[in-house]
């Protein structure tokens, strides 16, 4: 799978799991989804990740190799 299709899976999950939790657990875990929303705005800007390092060191494929 690709580098780029595992980081919106992730990026999906925390914030789905993060609201699911701040209404039902405590509304604390919805500073998780800022976090998650803030990560995904600076990484539109600056085209960094530190997601997308761990996974392309753990040898995910890069975008340009999957069809």
């Amino acid at each position: 799978m690709c580098t780029e299709r595992i980081l919106r899976l992730i990026a999906g999950t925390v914030i789905l799991l993060s609201l699911g939790l701040g209404c039902f657990v405590n509304r604390h875990w919805l500073l998780l989804t800022a976090f998650a929303g803030f990560n995904l705005l600076q990484s539109g800007f600056t085209n960094r990740c530190p997601a997308k390092w761990l996974l392309e060191r753990a040898g995910t494929h890069s975008d340009k190799y999957c069809g």
